[in-house]
């Protein structure tokens, strides 16, 4: 049952007084350094390569891996919110984050560059939905938006400066500077953490649920890795390894999935997805990060194979989009408490599909500057869609749902990520194969045609994606928080 609005006084009475923005400058910053590790280190993987003497299937698990962990252990952070303090879970979480980061500098092989980037992970998996959480337990609902858009200008900040700010430093110094110049910030957001941070939500001691445990992860980890696996090198769906990691993760997660409905103390509750406002956002989201990871991949793949572009050029196309979804997502938050959703939401799909439906008239020869503006173009549709849907969903779950919510929302954002990534790729690798069908020796010109058609097609279902999201959004309305159901 919910609490009584007596007793979430009662409750409030026995929590320390909450200053919220020191509070949040010390998760922001925490997010911040853990989300940047996420693309910093993309650029750097052939020089590693040639440093620890592996070749590309192995170095490749430092991006699977840190893949995998998120994805595995996201499901169990609602058990870890409600079982320890805000203040336990940062200390923890940053203080992992920093020795992870110290390993990977120093590492003297692969092996433990792989170990501290997996601790790296573990931190991330904490972070993420801790801030969302905090948020949800101490930001009021009619200004969350505000707060959702300073998180979202983190999440997209950081990664749109990641690979420009790794390509710099790989070409001036050493890979191991990506994360030299990371552990002072982390100290710092430690330190700070350790000085001001108290615990803002109530704490519970419920009882992990070990079966539960693991079906989750044999289906998050298995449903990540295939998916991760099918978008990468000459593996595909049919691959025996990806097939199987893909039965064992749908099975499991259908296990895990019927299990929590049978549990009294569920570790993941989806009565979540009863609120149709969460489900409505969350399909929302996923489609948008199906869109929005697939375009990342195979913009860059397109510019530098078919129409040219150099690697430093393609980042410096790339990079304005991202910086001003960053500056966006702070003002459409405003907007979003001011307006509601759906005044933002419906022109952000509409915007999303008129700028992916472009991108199938990108062809060899069209000036860079037009390639600039439909990314940038892009990128603000993504900031008029995910931040608004993300947090109308979330406000209109129970506190005692918050835990669950954040989780379930942040783990299949790391999902839809993984499938829509695979798929893309998928879709322009046959078109590039089916063009290519009978030509055993394709020249330069042959192989430019066949990438813009395989391109052409990807970019296709990337609009189909958009109008669903489209039809989508018409049915969101303005949520306000419900009793648990």
């Amino acid at each position: 049952m919910a609490l009584s609005s007596t007793e979430e006084v009662a409750a409030k009475k026995d929590m320390p007084e909450i200053k919220v923005v020191p509070l949040m400058a010390v998760l922001l910053s925490g997010a911040f350094v853990a989300i940047l590790n996420e693309t910093i280190l993309n650029v750097a993987l052939n020089t590693i390569m040639l440093d620890f003497n592996v070749n590309s299937s192995t170095v490749q698990w430092l991006v699977t891996g840190y893949m995998l962990i998120i994805g595995t252990l996201i499901p169990i952070s609602a058990y870890f919110m409600q079982r320890f303090t805000t203040r336990q879970l940062f200390i923890t979480a940053m203080t992992l984050f920093t020795v992870g980061t110290i390993i990977c500098g120093f590492s003297p092989s692969f092996t433990f560059l792989l170990i501290g980037r997996l601790t790296q992970a573990v931190a991330t998996a904490i972070m993420i939905p801790l801030l969302t959480n905090v948020i949800l337990s101490v930001i009021p609902i009619e200004r969350r938006g505000a707060a959702m858009g300073m998180v979202g200008l983190v999440i997209m900040f950081a990664p749109a400066i990641g690979p420009t700010i790794s390509g710099l430093i790989v070409e001036s110094l050493s890979w191991r500077w990506l994360f030299y110049f990371v552990v002072p910030i982390a100290i710092l957001s430690l330190l700070f953490g350790i000085r001001i941070l108290k615990n803002v939500t109530e704490v519970s001691k419920p009882r992990l649920d070990v079966f539960s445990f693991i079906l989750s992860t044999l289906g998050f980890g298995g449903i990540v890795y295939g998916f991760s696996a099918a978008g990468k090198g000459d593996a595909s769906f049919a691959d025996p390894v990806v097939f199987s990691c893909l039965i064992i993760g749908f099975v499991s997660l259908g296990l895990f999935s019927w299990r929590q409905l049978r549990l009294d103390k569920p570790m993941l509750d989806i009565r979540v997805f009863r609120y149709p406002m969460f489900l409505v956002g969350l399909l929302l989201v996923m489609l948008v990060m199906m869109t929005m990871f697939a375009m990342m991949l195979v913009l860059p793949i397109y510019m530098q194979g078919a129409l040219l572009f150099t690697a430093v050029a393609t980042g410096l196309v790339m990079l304005p989009g991202g910086l001003i979804n960053g500056a966006m997502s702070p003002i459409m938050g405003r907007l979003f408490d001011a307006v509601g959703p759906r005044p933002i939401l419906i022109p952000g799909t509409i915007l999303l599909a008129i700028t992916v439906f472009t991108y199938r008239f990108s062809t060899p020869g069209i000036p860079i500057w037009i390639i600039v503006i439909q990314h940038t173009f892009l990128m603000i549709s993504v900031a008029m869609i995910m931040m608004p849907a993300q947090t109308n969903g979330l406000n209109q779950l129970p506190p005692k749902l918050y835990p669950h919510g954040t989780a379930i929302a942040n783990t299949l954002m790391q999902v839809s990520g993984a499938i829509g990534a695979a798929l893309f790729i998928a879709i322009m690798e046959n078109g590039q194969q089916n063009h290519l069908s009978g030509v055993s020796q394709p020249s330069l010109e042959q192989t430019v045609e066949a990438l813009t058609v395989g391109s052409q097609q990807s970019f296709a279902t990337g609009f189909y994606f958009a109008c669903a999201a489209v039809i989508l959004a018409l049915f969101v309305r303005r949520s306000k928080q419900e009793p648990v159901k």
